[in-house]
């Protein structure tokens, strides 16, 4: 993927170093590496500069990125993508239930990964995979991909530090209670299996989620989940843990009555934009199987 990016130093930053004034920015320390590697790749004011040069205030410094390879072993395949937004840094996609986010041994060619590279390669473009917050397969709703190194690295940077704020919708059987709360409870593999977790006070790592129930119908809370940390399973465990498992989790709880999933949904992604700082957010409507069994028409 081929992208230029283009700064106006300012007075503050008159007379760092180009690589200084980058890592403020957010690149790495393997982004510079990469960058310098690639042809006519630092440029100021149209000149060609290395990055142990000085800058000075009022320059306009281009990165000019230039990313030729693709990711091996993701096959392009023509499948649906659900683009939310897009532009030169990221793109946002509302991925449907029952699709991997990346190929896997029995998932090989249905995953969002296999769809992108689809689509990119239709354009002409190389394209590295590079997905910054993961669902589960089963879990539908809102991810965010980065389109370079730059973009990648900072929105991993974003996530490590808990500055993309993820807003969760689960459904559950019967009134929960308390109808609001924080749930502390720390998360960890349980013993005799790779994927399940387990609530364990004594070994696993902090876990915290917010949840508080906005809808109740046919015997269902429908629910809004915050989270401070991103474990794997969290929301699916810690509802559990509450009392109220979510429904359809064939892991956790498998309630098979209205839905053949977990009935979990990623609604809302607040970020700053990687590159050029601006607030985003996005949201995705509740999916069709999970506002079925909210829907009063639907049995009791």
């Amino acid at each position: 993927m081929n992208r230029t990016i283009d700064y106006i130093i300012d007075s503050a930053s008159g007379g760092l170093r180009v690589e200084q004034y980058l890592r403020r920015r957010g690149y790495s320390g393997q982004n510079l590496s990469e960058i310098k590697r690639m042809p006519e790749s630092v440029l100021v004011n149209g000149i060609h500069y290395y990055m142990r040069q000085q800058l000075s205030a009022g320059d306009h410094l281009s990165i000019r990125i230039s990313e030729t390879k693709c990711s091996e072993k993701i096959p392009p395949v023509r499948l649906p993508l659900d683009i939310v937004y897009e532009d030169e840094d990221i793109i946002v996609i509302n991925k449907p239930a029952g699709m991997p986010i990346h190929p896997s041994l029995n998932n090989y060619t249905n995953s969002m990964a296999n769809a992108l590279a689809w689509y990119y390669q239709e354009q002409g473009k190389p394209f590295i995979f590079r997905c910054c917050n993961r669902l589960d397969r089963d879990t539908s709703g809102l991810t965010v991909v980065a389109k370079h190194l730059v973009s990648g690295n900072i929105l991993s940077d974003m996530v490590r530090r808990r500055k993309i704020h993820r807003e969760y919708q689960a459904i559950v059987r019967g009134a929960v209670t308390p109808s609001s709360g924080t749930i502390n409870a720390p998360l960890a593999r349980k013993p005799g299996t790779i994927i399940e977790r387990t609530v364990d006070f004594e070994h696993g790592e902090t876990a915290v989620t917010h949840y508080t129930v906005t809808d109740m119908q046919n015997g269902h809370s429908l629910v809004s989940l915050c989270l401070e940390t991103g474990r794997t399973h969290q929301i699916r465990i810690h509802m559990k843990y509450l009392g109220y498992p979510l429904i359809g989790d064939y892991l956790y709880n498998p309630d098979m009555e209205y839905i053949h999933r977990q009935a979990l949904h990623s609604h809302r992604l607040c970020f700053t934009h990687p590159i050029t700082g601006k607030p985003l957010e996005f949201t995705a409507l509740l999916p069709e199987d999970m506002r079925r069994v909210l829907s009063p028409s639907s049995p009791a």
